[in-house]
């Protein structure tokens, strides 16, 4: 262990310590403060932020993250400093209600309950907990599944709200942790988790009507928000727009409408983009598209967003057309680890 520094964060007056040996980042995680971010590894910018005072130094980054002369200015990224003085920190992207309910992070163990799969290339994963009083998460966050036999990880997004986690994880060739989701992994195995992360949770302070938009294996966190309103018996408006390639790929609908049936105000769009059987009444096309087309109010609505990352910058793209507030905006993208994951 190194020596320990404290970090304050602006505006929001929170305070912090660091061990030099962790970055910032991880020790915010420690201490269950949930600071905006993304990747975790220095590719991406959402856990952007500006270094007021003191010294500190980062790993290895992107500069797509970070770039030379945002580093010069004085731009940090949290998930890759490592604090040698007492530092004041200037947050950029943040939600004051996220950062102070957030949980600590922990390490866990869980063996495979059920494997089943539910589309051409997606499976879900279900694993039972051994110490169910060591996890608490928000429903729509995620966990690091660590890779069998090795010390690297995969992020997937839980679907459920408590109690056993629930995954529904898309298959890739070659993938080091989905690849196994065929014929490396038995129910009884054991799988190492880390969590909670992610801050693509419900904002309940909001009384906005909420949009919902996810693609492929993105409805996952979408699910856990929806059984968490039903749950909570909210009467928020909600509708869900959920794309997928073909009727095939379009999983959990009837699941989606049960749902449906037990919310005041809720309506489910499934999109199909690639084909459809002849019978097929529901909308076709791009899912942003298709939300564009259906959805001439998106200004005072809470939206959030899951998925690949051409859907996700899609709708982004279209939100801001929208003028749709960006603190009204929230989105988990689903990107690739590495090239084979």
């Amino acid at each position: 262990m190194g020596e320990k520094h404290r970090v304050r964060f602006e505006p929001v007056g929170l305070e912090i310590d660091v061990d030099e040996d962790e970055t910032v980042l991880n020790a915010a995680f420690r201490q269950g403060v949930m600071l905006m971010h993304g990747c975790k590894e220095g590719q991406c910018s959402a856990c952007k932020s500006f270094l007021l005072d003191g010294d500190l130094q980062m790993d290895r980054y992107s500069t797509f993250a970070l770039a030379d002369y945002e580093s010069e200015e004085g731009y940090v990224l949290l998930c890759r400093s490592h604090a040698y003085s007492d530092l004041e920190v200037e947050l950029l992207n943040f939600d004051e209600d996220m950062i102070r309910s957030g949980l600590p992070v922990v390490t866990f163990e869980t063996r495979v309950e059920s494997l089943e799969d539910v589309a051409p290339d997606i499976t879900r994963l279900r694993l039972r907990l051994d110490d169910p009083e060591l996890f608490r998460f928000h429903p729509g966050q995620y966990v690091d599944l660590t890779i069998p036999g090795t010390s690297d990880h995969r992020s997937f997004s839980m679907a459920n709200t408590s109690g056993d986690l629930e995954f529904f994880i898309k298959r890739y060739p070659g993938g080091r942790f989905s690849g196994l989701l065929q014929d490396g992994l038995a129910v009884g195995d054991r799988l190492t988790a880390t969590g909670p992360y992610g801050t693509f949770t419900l904002r309940v302070s909001s009384d906005r009507p909420l949009v919902f938009v996810g693609g492929g294996a993105g409805m996952a966190p979408i699910l856990a928000l929806l059984r968490q309103m039903v749950e909570s018996r909210t009467e928020r408006g909600a509708v869900y727009y959920y794309g997928a390639r073909t009727a095939a790929d379009l999983i959990c609908a009837a699941e989606i409408e049960a749902i449906g049936a037990d919310l005041e105000n809720f309506r489910f769009v499934p999109c199909l983009s690639e084909s459809w059987p002849d019978d097929w009444d529901g909308e076709t096309g791009l899912v942003t598209t298709v939300l564009d087309r259906r959805e001439p109010d998106l200004d005072d609505r809470d939206v959030y967003l899951c998925g690949p990352p051409p859907m996700i910058d899609a709708g982004l793209a279209l939100l801001e057309s929208r003028s749709v507030p960006s603190e009204q905006v929230f989105y988990d993208k689903f990107t690739l680890t590495g090239p084979t994951e």
